[in-house]
């Protein structure tokens, strides 16, 4: 049968793609209080952080960690805000590459772009830079930065300027999602390419992988999660200054994830694409075949998927679903683009399902794509085209009906405005 066949081919080549890389580090299980301690102790929480010696017992560990994950849930609003940055700046530099895998075409490559920056044959790139509100051991992690792509300006100077952040997956290097963005500058918005934490110029200098973002360390995951929310958030802060009306989200895999737990904190984002999509962050560690390196070294210690799920439950989209839908105050409805694969060993299948249901029931406006290929096919050709105009034209329609809105809105309070003259003036 056809689809019998054409699904082992497909989990066949993407197993081929996922295990090519030989520099995943199997690390033991933190516990990692030292990394969200900071956070809860300037927030007046500091009680819920045990004693150092409770490490020592891994019941109690465990079952404090869960608390802390309620705690942040219950105060979410709080663990995703911050202080806005005082030193935004633009800065200019030769892009690089920064690998994250040992393959001989990854390093020619490498080669091959620093020679044409040491020949100025390469041309320069502005990036947005600015101090992390979340702090951690590694300066240059605490250094955001973000790919400034700006829209030219359009001939129409009443429409409104709309720009949008992207975040590419896991262990992205420094040119993926670039070409999303020069699409995006021709449908005139404007897009700032982030660097998730611990990767690309932020991933110290220890490191092959950005393995820091997602691993066996408890807290220090929650910590990355918490800075790449509070990190896009800055970048609207930014946008806002320069003059911003409008702003979206695209985020790949674990670039979907902190993109949905930013949207779900901040009514500013109406236009949304998720790339791959999932429910629970333990769910798709646990599950997943590109984070088996992770899942050996919290299973070596005991932890069941369950158990796993309940530790990093404050970073699972799952826990705000109510928050996506709108703000208290019944801020303006956001739009949604949920794209999911049917061959998918990354993110399975079921957990995105759940979120396309989580999102019906719901009520939010939103849009489903199916990809026919896995989680690392989506980058091979034909799929990475079919992905790109899925989110394209998403983000096209999304940005023009935000448009529309404003011009009805404003259509609209002209009309009053003229109804009340009108009235004035008859009597």
């Amino acid at each position: 049968m056809f689809t019998d066949w054409y699904a082992r081919r497909m989990y066949a080549w993407e197993t081929r793609l996922c295990t090519r890389d030989e520099n995943r580090v199997v690390r033991p299980l933190e516990w990692g209080f030292e990394w969200i301690a900071p956070f809860l102790e300037a927030q007046g929480l500091g009680a819920a952080v045990p004693d150092p010696g409770v490490g020592r017992d891994e019941a109690a560990a465990e079952a404090a960690m869960v608390r802390i994950n309620q705690l942040l849930i219950r105060h979410s609003g709080v663990f995703f805000g911050y202080e806005r940055p005082t030193d935004f700046r633009l800065e200019e530099r030769y892009p690089q590459l920064f690998p994250t895998n040992v393959r001989p075409e990854t390093l020619a490559q490498e080669a091959a772009l620093k020679q044409q920056a040491a020949e100025g044959k390469l041309p320069k790139a502005q990036y947005l830079r600015f101090t992390s509100p979340e702090r951690t051991p590694y300066p240059e992690n605490d250094l955001a930065n973000a790919r400034w792509y700006p829209a030219p300006a359009h001939k129409n100077p009443a429409r409104p300027r709309q720009a949008i952040v992207v975040l590419p997956q896991w262990n992205a290097d420094g040119f993926s999602h670039n070409s999303l963005c020069a699409i995006f500058n021709r449908m005139g918005v404007s897009a700032l390419r982030l660097s998730k934490p611990y990767h690309d110029i932020r991933r110290p200098m220890e490191l092959e992988r950005s393995d820091y973002a997602v691993s066996a360390n408890i807290g220090r995951t929650l910590s990355a999660c918490r800075q790449a929310v509070v990190d896009i958030r800055c970048c609207l802060d930014w946008l806002e200054e320069q003059g911003y009306e409008h702003f979206g989200v695209l985020g790949t895999s674990l670039g979907s994830c902190y993109a949905y737990l930013a949207s779900a904190h901040d009514p500013r984002l109406r236009v949304n694409a998720f790339n791959h999509a999932s429910t629970a962050f333990g769910d798709v560690v646990w599950a997943g075949q590109s984070t088996r390196h992770i899942r050996a070294g919290v299973e070596a210690a005991g932890l069941t998927q369950d158990r796993l799920r309940a530790l990093w439950a404050a970073i699972s989209p799952v826990s705000y679903y109510s928050k996506f839908v709108g703000d208290e105050a019944g801020g303006p409805l956001k739009r949604a683009l949920f794209v999911y694969a049917n061959y998918d060993l990354t993110f399975p299948r079921e957990y995105s399902l759940q979120v396309v249901e989580a999102a019906r029931r719901s009520g939010v406006n939103h849009e489903v794509r199916v990809l026919p290929c896995g989680h690392y096919t989506t980058g091979e050709s034909p799929f990475k085209f079919i992905d790109g105009w899925y989110m394209g034209w998403f983000v096209y329609r999304a940005f023009k009906a935000l448009r529309e809105e404003k011009a009805a809105a404003l259509k609209s309070a002209a009309d009053r405005s003229t109804e009340v003259e009108e009235e004035v003036f008859t009597r």
